[in-house]
């Protein structure tokens, strides 16, 4: 068998050393949260990122409409729903599509929970009361991300885009 010839030539390494930048401070839309971006597909509906999320952040009740994959580097943080169910450092969460909980860090925390994110899919966002709020995805994400960085006068981080859009194969 012969090496198959490369359709997307690679010239260099893809790898974002978040411990080189500064994450984002997207407290403005996520209160209590910083954010490293590596990967943003908002056509394929994939992001990742590593998040530090500040002692007492609680984000709305949200419904997952795909997977999560969570490695947990530092702190600790659980869902309201699982309160004895404690993500602590050096752990690894799956969430199904289709489920829905309440994130937190405890107001109690010592430090931040930091971790690394791999969603497909979008987060529908509800307040306690069951009211929609929103759609967090990876577009809204990139969006707040830019925004961010323009009110707080900073670049925005390198991370990872694919360059493809949705077009004809035959259309240069």
């Amino acid at each position: 068998m012969t090496l198959p010839t490369a359709i997307n030539k690679q010239h260099r390494l893809l790898c974002v050393h978040t411990d080189d930048i500064e994450p984002v401070d997207v407290s403005a839309a996520l209160p209590g949260l910083k954010v490293w971006p590596l990967f943003l597909d908002s056509e394929q509906g994939y992001w990742i990122l590593r998040v530090q999320f500040q002692p007492g952040t609680r984000l709305p009740m949200h419904f997952h409409t795909g997977t999560v994959h969570f490695y947990q580097l530092s702190g600790v943080w659980n869902y309201v729903e699982y309160p004895d169910d404690v993500l602590k450092a050096n752990s690894y969460l799956y969430e199904p599509g289709g489920s829905i909980h309440t994130f937190m860090v405890p107001d109690d925390a010592t430090e931040p929970a930091d971790g690394f994110m791999v969603v497909q899919g979008s987060n529908v966002n509800f307040t306690e009361e069951g009211e929609f709020v929103n759609v967090m995805d990876a577009g809204w994400i990139e969006e707040v991300i830019i925004e961010c960085c323009k009110a707080q006068g900073r670049p925005v981080p390198r991370y990872i885009k694919p360059k493809a859009k949705a077009g004809f194969s035959d259309v240069d």
